[in-house]
């Protein structure tokens, strides 16, 4: 079921299933990974060969957050961005639905929609190299993808909206010490770590993981019902604005974005 996937790798050791984000040195989502995270985990759930997913990124960093070529495109043609609505919520629900234990291996960089996915897993173990963060709004759109539902629940409020209302990005060990990550580890010991947790859950009893995990994810589950909607709806308005196009445009051309209000 994952060979027709072109962004995402998977790979099998034993009963672990490895995903692999594979699309240049940062990653970056663009339109056609976007579709494949809207089916990844689905697919996983299904998969008979697995009882454990780690997930991971192929080169420099994890998911370095969206192509600015793709932005550029939505910005265009605002109906492509409306189009991946849907996408996106399916990303969001899919992930906490995904009934298997998740394992983030955070090799590098995880921006936007990458920090959610990461942060959406059930253990994070990132290289101390790693930073992560959710900049949406230094390109101008708002925190829709499932940023302002996990970072609160992870860090608390005042935490949270302070780094989605700057988009500053968190180095790994700093991440770990208010409790957004898991471990933050030497880049050597990455895998060495992400092997023993993986270890010690699958040496447990596959249905009391499985449903202690879906019992957890509950309150996520309900808030990702009441949130999805309306930030997809203020995420796909903020699309729209000029200001939205001048970030982005600054940010493709390593300037300071002259920014109007509008």
């Amino acid at each position: 079921m994952f060979e027709t996937y072109e962004r995402i790798k998977a790979s099998w050791s034993g009963r672990v299933l490895t995903l692999t984000i594979d699309n240049g040195a940062m990653n970056a989502v663009d339109a056609l990974m976007h579709h494949e995270f809207s089916k990844i985990f689905l697919d996983a759930q299904d998969d008979p060969g697995s009882d454990l997913v780690i997930l991971t990124g192929a080169n420099r960093a994890f998911c370095a957050g969206g192509d600015m070529n793709w932005f550029k495109d939505c910005i265009e043609d605002t109906a492509k961005f409306r189009g991946i609505a849907p996408e996106a919520k399916r990303i969001v629900t899919s992930l906490l639905e995904l009934e298997k234990p998740i394992i983030c291996r955070l090799n590098g960089a995880a921006a936007g929609l990458g920090a959610t996915i990461a942060l959406m897993c059930d253990v994070i173990v990132a290289s101390e190299k790693a930073v992560i963060g959710d900049p949406h709004v230094k390109v101008g759109l708002v925190a829709g993808d499932g940023g302002a539902i996990i970072w609160p629940q992870l860090i608390g409020y005042a935490r949270a909206k302070e780094l989605l209302l700057t988009g500053d990005m968190v180095p790994a060990p700093k991440a770990e010490q208010m409790g957004l990550i898991n471990y933050a580890v030497p880049t050597e010991d990455l895998d060495t770590k992400v092997s023993e947790i993986a270890e010690k859950i699958l040496g447990n009893p596959r249905w009391a993981v499985r449903w202690t995990k879906t019992v957890a994810n509950v309150p996520l589950k309900e808030l990702a019902a009441k949130l999805n909607d309306p930030a997809m709806g203020y995420e796909l308005l903020s699309n729209t604005l000029q200001d939205r196009r001048e970030a982005v445009d600054a940010f493709v051309e390593k300037r300071a974005p002259k920014l109007t209000g509008e």
